[in-house]
């Protein structure tokens, strides 16, 4: 089997830093179409972000478009004191400010009385996320589930989203950051306040769990009548 540090995607979510730097270089020097180009720069990504993390029933009532125009309004009023000190790069900046407008999305609208409000799971993947979930799961199993056990695409993503679900929070955070969001393992340790060997540790025991889980629901529907 291939190697489990390696399993990730290479196409990223967020945008390259280098580009946004010089945005950046633009906003600093008073350039109004800089800073409209900058937000407008990572929209797809944070739309992105939203659609993975916000919980099926919430959706029901809150408008992912809302939500990405709350955190992008919220980064426009912020964006001065970023520039006065940037403690990460500006796409981990902004990506800390969606993951806050979701929590607060789940403490307005809770989804029931016995779940955390903090609570994130991600459990919606977005269709353009589809071929990830599928490679996640070929690379897991490396050929050991049956042509009959993922006779179809959409059963393949059933069935990752399924067992995504079952892992810890912490486990499935850093399988979404690294396999969906596309970030570097230095990326993950900058935004989870994690050293780099401790980042890569997390991620490797996550994959091992996900992998077992994955085999295990496949044995398992294989038996039933």
């Amino acid at each position: 089997m291939q190697a489990l540090e390696e399993i990730k995607d290479n196409t990223r979510m967020w945008p390259e830093n280098e580009n946004t730097q010089e945005l950046l270089m633009g906003v600093k020097a008073g350039d109004d179409d800089a800073v409209n180009g900058l937000l407008d720069r990572h929209r797809d990504a944070v739309r992105r972000l939203v659609q993975m993390r916000l919980d099926r029933k919430i959706r029901q009532r809150v408008d992912v478009s809302d939500v990405v125009q709350e955190v992008l309004v919220s980064a426009h009023r912020r964006l001065q004191k970023y520039l006065e000190s940037p403690v990460m790069p500006f796409h981990l900046w902004i990506r800390q400010i969606a993951k806050d407008r979701i929590i607060d999305a789940h403490r307005r609208h809770r989804v029931s009385a016995k779940r955390s409000v903090d609570r994130e799971r991600p459990i919606v993947v977005p269709a353009g996320m589809h071929r990830s979930t599928m490679e996640l799961a070929a690379h897991l199993c490396d050929g050991e589930l049956t042509p009959a056990a993922v006779a179809t695409q959409r059963e393949m993503v059933r069935r990752v989203t399924e067992v995504l679900s079952e892992l810890s929070e912490q486990e499935s955070e850093i399988i979404m950051m690294r396999h969906f969001e596309h970030l570097s393992n230095q990326e993950v340790a900058q935004a989870l306040e994690l050293t780099e060997p401790a980042a890569g540790m997390r991620y490797l025991r996550a994959l091992r769990k996900l992998r077992a889980l994955l085999l295990d629901s496949s044995e398992e529907e294989s038996v039933e009548p």
